[in-house]
């Protein structure tokens, strides 16, 4: 999935298990039918005005579920007494927040007080891959909203791009989530883009012998280079694959042949756990739509919010008084 331009290095302290909370989906079946009709939708006009939306809606879904679980505590404003998680650097490039308020205010016309901001995230999140040509799945829904949100914590709970195949495991397995969820979800890199920040130590005394990270292809790096001159701007970076708004397996074409951007993309061929999934995702699209459905309903239930420590919030980017 994607990562922010940051970089992360510390791991998570505390895990959070996969929730006991019951999710099902047809949970809003009677109380709101048309609930995944508004969020399909609102996403897909949005996506329409704006192609980066689908990428940063996917990332939104990943950075909230890695920290604290899947509550939407990622969509809550800051105030003058707390930084909240969306203001955490890790998270400063997400943005799109207003695709989500979008919905929720339809949705609140339609069904008061009943649709939480946690499941319009996961809903969203499952809509921008089918509608960018990836699988469809069935969401479980039923998830409160968190009532806690800090930017102190995005840091030492999601991954970054410069971990190691080490440190990845490490941080998925803290979730429930398994080295086939790792690849798999990873393969959401195929929508979207990087600043040069999150890679840039590849390209430039990447150690004290080496400028650049040999495991690069060297036609790529040199492109890479190109891309993200020591002297730039800002919005300088590159696209993740060559179909960055197609969700295809492309991602993993690239990182056999050895141009993954984030050096964490290309630890996954270097692994021999990882390396044999890479490769057959690569080869086989439909095997990987299957295992990224799979693994996304399975992110989908970290650390799930109930009645007794969450609430429906009436507007998402606040918790309720």
């Amino acid at each position: 999935m994607g990562y922010s331009s940051a970089t992360v290095v510390f791991l998570l302290l505390v895990v959070i298990p996969i929730s006991n909370a019951t999710l099902d989906s047809h949970y809003y079946d009677k109380s709101c039918p048309q609930a995944e009709h508004i969020i399909a939708e609102t996403i897909r006009n949005a996506s329409l005005h704006d192609s980066k939306v689908p990428a940063r809606l996917l990332r939104m879904f990943f950075h909230d579920c890695f920290v604290r679980g899947c509550d939407a505590s990622i969509l809550v404003d800051s105030t003058p007494g707390n930084k909240a998680e969306k203001d955490g650097k890790p998270n400063i490039s997400i943005r799109s927040f207003y695709v989500i308020e979008e919905a929720k205010a339809k949705l609140e016309k339609a069904c008061p007080r009943t649709v939480s901001c946690a499941d319009i995230i996961a809903v969203a999140a499952r809509d921008v891959v089918t509608q960018s040509g990836g699988p469809n799945w069935e969401v479980l829904k039923g998830r409160k909203d968190g009532k806690i949100s800090k930017a102190s914590e995005t840091k030492s709970n999601l991954p970054a791009p410069t971990f190691n195949i080490t440190q990845l495991i490490q941080s998925f397995a803290k979730r429930g989530l398994e080295i086939k969820d790792l690849v798999a979800l990873s393969g959401g890199h195929t929508l979207g883009f990087s600043h040069c920040s999150s890679f840039e130590s590849r390209l430039h005394k990447f150690t004290s012998k080496l400028d650049v990270d040999p495991t690069l292809n060297t036609a790529f790096a040199e492109s890479l280079r190109k891309s993200c001159p020591k002297h730039r701007n800002s919005s300088a970076g590159q696209f993740l694959d060559t179909t960055s708004s197609k969700f295809d397996n492309d991602y993993y074409k690239q990182i056999v042949a050895g141009k993954g951007v984030f050096g964490s993309d290309q630890s996954l061929l270097k692994d021999y756990r990882t390396k044999w999934i890479v490769e057959s995702f690569a080869r086989e699209e439909k095997f990987f739509f299957k295992e990224f459905a799979a693994s996304m309903v399975k992110l989908g239930n970290v650390g799930v919010k109930s009645d007794v420590d969450g609430e429906v919030r009436l507007k998402c980017n606040a918790v309720n008084h």
